[in-house]
C-alpha cells in the first residue's frame, strides 16, 4: 500500500497489470483482477514519483520523478536497467514511451522536452525548447511523429519527434496551466485538461479548438484521457470526481464517478475500454466500470446481495465492489470469490459469515441463478418494497431449516 498521495497511474498494455507511482518514493505494481499488490515496492527513486508508464510492449516500466531523474524497470522481476537518466534540472512531470518502444519523452519543471534512446538511455539530440514555463504533461501520437505538450505557460505545443522542431503555433485558449495532454488513438485529436477547470478538444492537423469547453468539473483537472476506441474521455480532477464525456458531442456521461477522498491525480482507460483506473491524494488506486451508454460496464454475471441495513451492496466477482449506498463510496479489497453464500434457512451471508438479506427459502431459487445477469442502469433506479416484509419483526416469516436433505 501506497503511504502517501498517488501520482500516476498506468495499466500495461494487456490490461492485466496496473503500475503506481507516489509521493511515498516508490512504485508499486497491481494486479488489475484482484487489486492485489504483485511483488515488493520498486525502490530507487529518492523523490516523489510523478509519473509511470508501461512500455508498449509490457515489459518495462518508466518513471519521473521529483529526483530530476527518469528510471526504467524491468516490469517483470522489479529490477532497475541501467543508470539513471539524467539530464533535467529540475522534477521530471512527465514521460512516456513511444508507439514503437523506442524512445522516450519526458516533461519538466525546467520547461524543457527531452528525448532519450530507450535501449541506451543517452539523450538524443538538443531538449525540445519553446515552453515558457513548466512542462506538466507529453505524449507520443499514435504513429510516433509528434509530440505533444503541456504547460504552465496555459498553451499546448506540438512537436517533430524526429527533428524535435516546434510544428505550427502554440494551442492556445485555457486560461490556466494545461496539466495534461493526450492524443485520440486515431491521431486526429487532441484532448487537455487544465488548472481553468475545463477538458479541451482540439484538431491535431489545424491545431484549431474543436467545440466549446467541456465543463462539469469545479476544481483544476488534473488528467484526461481517450477511450481505446476514441469514443469517451475520463477526466480527474481536484473536486475529487472522475467525469466521462461523449468526445463527439461533448456531453458528459452518465454520473461522476465519487469514492476518492482527495484530488484526482491521474486516470486511464484500460485497453479494452471497459474499466477506468485512478490514483488520488487519499493515497489510493481504484478501478471503476466505465459507464458508457447506461450501463455500468459489461453486465456481469455475479451475485448482488444487500446488507440488513440496506446501506451496503455488496457484489460477487473477482475483486469486492463494495458501494456504501448513502454516499456512493467505491472501496476495494483483496477478498476471495467466495464473497456470498445461500443458506438454505433463507439467509444471505457475507465473507465473514454477518447477516447480509433474508428472503424466504421457497423464494431462494428465484432470487439468483448461475445465469442471472446483474443489468444496474444509470440514474436513480427505483424499488417497490410496499410488499415485503422487512424490520426488526423478521422473524415472523422466518422458516428454520436445522439440516440439509
Amino acid at each position: 500500500r501506497h503511504t502517501d498521495s498517488v501520482e500516476s497511474v498506468a495499466f500495461s498494455p494487456d490490461g492485466r497489470h496496473i503500475v503506481s507511482g507516489s509521493e511515498d518514493n516508490t512504485i508499486q505494481f497491481w494486479n488489475a483482477q484482484t487489486g492485489v499488490q504483485v511483488g515488493n515496492p520498486l525502490q530507487g527513486h529518492t523523490g516523489p514519483v510523478w509519473s509511470v508508464s508501461f512500455s508498449p510492449d509490457g515489459r518495462h516500466i518508466v518513471s519521473g520523478s521529483e529526483d530530476n531523474t527518469i528510471r526504467l524497470w524491468d516490469a517483470q522481476t522489479g529490477g532497475q536497467m541501467g543508470n539513471p537518466l539524467q539530464g533535467h534540472t529540475n522534477p521530471v512531470w512527465s514521460v512516456a514511451f513511444s508507439p514503437d518502444g523506442r524512445h522516450i519523452v519526458s516533461g519538466s519543471l525546467d520547461k524543457t522536452i527531452q528525448l532519450w534512446d530507450a535501449q541506451t538511455g543517452s539523450l538524443m539530440g538538443n531538449p525540445l525548447q519553446g515552453h515558457t514555463d513548466s512542462v506538466w504533461s507529453v505524449s507520443f501520437s499514435p504513429d510516433g511523429r509528434h509530440i505533444v505538450s503541456g504547460s504552465s505557460d496555459k498553451t499546448i505545443r506540438l512537436w517533430d519527434a524526429q527533428t524535435g522542431d516546434q510544428v505550427g503555433k502554440p494551442l492556445q485558449g485555457h486560461t490556466g496551466s494545461v496539466f495534461s495532454v493526450a492524443f485520440s488513438t486515431d491521431g486526429r485529436h487532441i484532448v487537455s485538461g487544465s488548472e481553468d477547470e475545463t477538458i479541451r478538444l482540439w484538431d491535431a492537423q489545424t491545431g484549431g479548438q474543436v467545440g466549446n469547453p467541456l465543463q462539469g468539473h469545479t476544481d483544476r483537472v488534473f488528467s484526461v484521457a481517450f477511450s481505446p476506441d476514441g469514443r469517451y474521455i475520463v477526466s480527474g480532477s481536484g473536486d475529487d470526481t472522475i467525469l466521462l464525456w461523449d468526445a463527439q458531442t461533448g456531453d458528459q456521461v452518465g454520473n461522476p464517478l465519487q469514492g476518492h477522498t482527495g484530488p484526482i491525480q491521474s486516470v486511464a482507460f484500460s485497453p479494452d475500454g471497459r474499466h477506468i483506473v485512478s490514483c488520488s491524494d487519499d493515497h489510493t488506486v481504484r478501478l471503476w466500470y466505465a459507464q458508457m451508454d447506461g450501463w455500468v460496464g459489461n453486465a456481469p454475471k455475479e451475485k448482488i446481495a444487500s446488507s440488513f441495513s440496506s446501506t451496503l451492496l455488496s457484489t460477487h466477482s473477482p475483486y469486492l465492489a463494495a458501494h456504501v449506498l448513502h454516499n456512493a463510496q467505491s472501496l476495494f479489497t483483496d477478498m476471495s470469490k467466495d464473497l456470498i453464500h445461500f443458506q438454505n434457512d433463507g439467509w444471505i451471508v457475507g465473507p465473514n459469515r454477518q447477516l447480509l438479506l433474508w428472503v424466504p427459502p421457497s423464494y431462494n431459487k428465484f432470487l439468483y441463478t448461475s445465469q442471472t445477469h446483474l443489468v444496474i442502469p444509470r440514474g436513480h433506479p427505483e424499488i417497490d418494497l410496499s410488499n415485503m416484509a422487512h424490520g426488526p419483526a423478521w422473524h415472523k416469516c422466518y422458516t428454520p431449516v436445522l439440516k440439509d436433505n
